[in-house]
C-alpha cells in the first residue's frame, strides 16, 4: 500500500488532472489517491447481488423501486406537500454550484477505454462515453450543457469548495487516466453511476418548478434507462468484459470495489441538506470585502463605521448585515424589492450593478425575504415583457443551429485545422491517436474536441 500524503487530497488530485496537463509524478499521485479511495470501500456495504447472474434482475428491481418512490413523491406534491429538496432558488443554485466538480467531468471515468476501440468487449462502454459527450453535438454534450447552466445562473465560481466536494470528480479523473491498472474498477464504477437514482428525478422536477433549466438532468433520465440506455449497457459491459482465463472471482471483487466508489465523497442529498442560507450570505459578504474595502467613500457609513472599514474585516460579515438591518437598509421577512439595499444591487441602472452575480443576488434576496412570499425576481434584466421561450424551445433552436454548415471563418478555423491534420495522417493509428487525444475529459467540449468526437463516433459506426 502506498504512503498517502497531502498531495493525494481530492481537490489537489482533481485540479492536477482537470486540464489534462499533468506530470508523471502527478499521475502517480492520482493512482495513490485511487488506491486510498478503494481502501475506504472495504468499509462500505453495497446493494449489489451476491451472484452477478442476478444483476439484470437487480437492475430492474431498482428501477421499479425508484419509480414507485417517485410516484409517491408526485402524489405528495399533488396533495400540497412542499418541495422535498430546495427551500428556494438560492438553495437550488447552491446545489448546482456544489456538484459542479463532478458534473464538469461527466463521463470521464470511461475515457481510458477509448484506446481499445477495436476490442468488441468494450464497445458498450465506449458507446456510453461517446453519448456522455453528446456524440459531438454541443446541445447534447453533458459538460457543455452544465457549463451553460452555470453561466446562465451566475454559478461559475466553484473552485472554493471543500475537499469532500471534489472526491467524486477526482475519482472519475483518476479512473480516466489510469484505466490500464484499474479496468475492473472502471467497469464497476460505471455500473453504479449509470443506474437511475431517485434524486435525479426529484431534482429535475424541482429545478423546473423554480425556473431553472432542468435539461441537463432530464437528459440523464432518458439516456440512463434500463431497457436500452446506459444502465443496461453497464450491466452488459460486465459480462462482455469478464475474463475467460484467469481469476474471475478476483476480477468481480474488484468490480464490486469500483461500484462502491460511487458512495464516497458528498452525495447529492448531503449537498442539498448542508445548505445554510445564513452562512452563505455571510460568505458572500466576506468575499466581497476583499475587493470592496477600497471602493466606497468615507461618507458611506453603517452605524457610524465606514463601509470600507466593515469590509476590511471578513469576520465581521454577520455583524455588518445585522447593522445594515438596524440602519434600515432592508427589513428581514419583507419584500426585498422594497429595500434600499436591493435597489442598489439589482436592475440595469442600479449603482452597484454587476457587483453581485446572479447566484449571489438570489442568496441575498432569499435571505432578506426570510420565508416571506415576495413573488421572487429574475436576475436577468430584459428590455421588454415579451413571452419567453420554454426550455424545450430553446434547446430545439440550439440544435437547429448546430445542423448548419461551417462558413470557413475564424470561428471554425480549429475544426478546419483538425480536418487538415487528419487528411495528412499517414496511418489509421495516427488518425485515431489524434482523435483520442481530443476527446479526453479536458478537451472533448472544445470545438476541435466536439468534431473529433463526431469523427470517432463515425469510425466506430
Amino acid at each position: 500500500m502506498a504512503v498517502f500524503t497531502e498531495l493525494s487530497s481530492a481537490k489537489t488530485t482533481y485540479f492536477h488532472l482537470f486540464d489534462g496537463e499533468f506530470s508523471p509524478d502527478e499521475l502517480r499521485e492520482s493512482q495513490d489517491f485511487l488506491c486510498e479511495q478503494l481502501h475506504q470501500t472495504r468499509e462500505i456495504s453495497t446493494d449489489l447481488p451476491a451472484d452477478f447472474a442476478d444483476l439484470e434482475a437487480w437492475m430492474h428491481a431498482s428501477v421499479e423501486e425508484v419509480g414507485a418512490q417517485y410516484h409517491r413523491y408526485l402524489e405528495e406534491r399533488k396533495d400540497g406537500a412542499p418541495r422535498r429538496y430546495f427551500s428556494g432558488k438560492a438553495h437550488a443554485l447552491y446545489f448546482l454550484k456544489s456538484v459542479a466538480p463532478t458534473k464538469m467531468v461527466d463521463g470521464a471515468w470511461l475515457y481510458g477505454l477509448c484506446r481499445h476501440w477495436q476490442e468488441p468487449r468494450f464497445s458498450n462502454l465506449i458507446k456510453t462515453y461517446l453519448e456522455e459527450l453528446g456524440e459531438g453535438l454541443p446541445s447534447k454534450n453533458h459538460v457543455t450543457l452544465y457549463q451553460k447552466l452555470l453561466r446562465k445562473e451566475g454559478c461559475e465560481r466553484w473552485d472554493d469548495l471543500s475537499d469532500e466536494h471534489y472526491v467524486q470528480g477526482a475519482i472519475q479523473l483518476a479512473l480516466a487516466y489510469n484505466a490500464e491498472h484499474f479496468l475492473p474498477e472502471v467497469i464497476g464504477f460505471n455500473l453504479g453511476y449509470e443506474q437511475l437514482p431517485l434524486h435525479l428525478l426529484i431534482t429535475a422536477y424541482e429545478l423546473k418548478e423554480l425556473g431553472i433549466d432542468p435539461y441537463y438532468f432530464t437528459l440523464h433520465i432518458t439516456v440512463d434507462n434500463a431497457d436500452s440506455g446506459h444502465a443496461r449497457q453497464a450491466v452488459d459491459a460486465i459480462f462482455d468484459s469478464m475474463p475467460r482465463v484467469g481469476d474471475c472471482d478476483e476480477w468481480l471483487e474488484r468490480v464490486r470495489a469500483g461500484y462502491a466508489l460511487n458512495f464516497l465523497g458528498k452525495s447529492t442529498t448531503q449537498v442539498i441538506s448542508e445548505f445554510d442560507l445564513e452562512a452563505e450570505m455571510n460568505a458572500i459578504f466576506a468575499r466581497k470585502g476583499v475587493v470592496g474595502q477600497y471602493a466606497h467613500s468615507d461618507y458611506r457609513q453603517v452605524e457610524g463605521r465606514t463601509v470600507n472599514d466593515w469590509l476590511s474585516a471578513p469576520d465581521d460579515a454577520a455583524a455588518l448585515t445585522q447593522a445594515m438591518e438596524r440602519d434600515g437598509w432592508f427589513a428581514r421577512g419583507q419584500d426585498p424589492k422594497n429595500s434600499r439595499f436591493w435597489r442598489l444591487i439589482a436592475g440595469e441602472r442600479a449603482k452597484m450593478f454587476g457587483v453581485f452575480s446572479a447566484y449571489e443576488q438570489h442568496v441575498i434576496y432569499d435571505w432578506i425575504a426570510n420565508g416571506a412570499d415576495s413573488g421572487g425576481f429574475d436576475a436577468k434584466w430584459k428590455p421588454s415583457a415579451q413571452k419567453r421561450l420554454s426550455f424545450e424551445e430553446q434547446h430545439a433552436i440550439r440544435a437547429n443551429f448546430e445542423s448548419q454548415e461551417a462558413q470557413n471563418t475564424d470561428f471554425d478555423a480549429e475544426e478546419r485545422a483538425l480536418l487538415e491534420h487528419l487528411a495528412n495522417a499517414k496511418t489509421q493509428p495516427h488518425t485515431m491517436e489524434k482523435l483520442i487525444e481530443l476527446i479526453s475529459p479536458a478537451r472533448h467540449y472544445s470545438n476541435a474536441g466536439l468534431m473529433a468526437t463526431r469523427i470517432f463516433n463515425d469510425v466506430l459506426g
